[in-house]
């Protein structure tokens, strides 16, 4: 099961969380200019070099505003898994502690956001590939959702966090699961939390969200989206690589096999952008009491700023 991680300095942390294309990289700076502060990435999909643009990743210029880590700290064909996040970024926390300035963990990957701050550590429940292989094969036989409704029927809760089409969680709560014969989200006892943690969350209108969701990936295709993909393919990179199976990346297979148009690319990108956004709800819920939400369209950031100035 989930053991208590080795206790870290309970010094200030600032969390900002919510969903994709919410705002939380251009608050997170604007708060950590202000603050003295640096940010620790929480977003799985920033920590592989050359994945840029379809991740949103912060740019050069953002980057150089104030200190960034766990971003381009893996290539595409290393797996960053959650202990080794963990270890990364309690270490990143715990060095910024030092020169006494504010973390800023800025993410919406739920589960690595919450690991960090609740005090989790994974599993001990290691990989068996004979197991992954049977199951990655299950769903290249019937399919994703097969699998997926395979994990729903015997864990229902861990199934409503992890969306149908990331087969590489579905597995490896599957995996836990039959490793265990327990639920994958039974195996975790939250241990006292590391950090003096305070909760910001962003959210906005589900319309305006959606809308703004769809213009971002107008933008990232304008920006070059799909030269970014050839580059990794040409250097490589293969689709059943966890981090080309990443939303932005995957949905270009049928493009380059021929199959499918740009503009059906982009689409599709669409589609599942919105589908992550309903996941990452489920991660961070609008009634967590311990999550002070703001409306991001309708919110000064000078107002949070406030509100990060009182509690600190």
């Amino acid at each position: 099961m989930f053991q208590e991680t080795v206790p870290a300095p309970s010094g200030p942390v600032v969390a900002i969380v919510g969903p994709t294309a919410v705002g939380k990289t251009a608050l997170s700076i604007y708060l950590a200019e202000r603050l003295n502060g640096e940010v620790v990435s929480a977003d799985s999909r920033l920590f592989y070099r050359g994945m840029d643009i379809g991740t949103a990743k912060p740019t050069p210029e953002e980057q150089a505003r104030v200190p960034h880590h766990l971003i381009d700290i893996a290539d595409p064909d290393e797996t960053v898994g959650l202990a080794q996040f963990l270890q990364l970024a309690q270490a990143a926390i715990r060095e910024i502690h030092r020169r006494g300035r504010l973390p800023f963990v800025v993410g919406g990957t739920g589960q690595y956001v919450r690991a960090l701050l609740e005090g989790w550590s994974p599993p001990a429940v290691p990989p068996d590939p004979a197991l992954r292989a049977q199951l990655e094969e299950e769903a290249r036989r019937e399919g994703p959702e097969a699998l997926y409704a395979r994990l729903a029927a015997l864990d229902p809760e861990a199934a409503a966090k992890i969306d149908p089409r990331n087969v590489r969680r579905v597995v490896r709560a599957l995996e836990v699961c039959l490793r265990t014969g327990r639920p994958f989200s039974a195996q975790r006892a939250v241990a006292t939390p590391p950090y003096r943690t305070l909760w910001i969350g962003l959210t906005m209108d589900r319309k305006a969200l959606y809308a703004r969701a769809d213009a971002r990936v107008d933008a990232m295709v304008q920006a070059g989206l799909a030269e970014e993909v050839r580059r990794l393919l040409e250097a490589g990179y293969t689709w059943d690589l966890p981090a080309m199976s990443g939303l932005g990346y995957i949905q270009f297979q049928p493009y380059f096999e021929g199959r499918a148009t740009l503009e059906e690319v982009a689409a599709q990108i669409k589609r599942d952008t919105r589908r992550l956004i309903r996941h990452q709800y489920a991660w961070f819920r609008l009634n967590d009491p311990r999550i002070h939400w703001f409306d991001a369209g309708r919110t000064d950031p000078e107002e949070i700023l406030a509100f990060v100035q009182a509690w600190l």
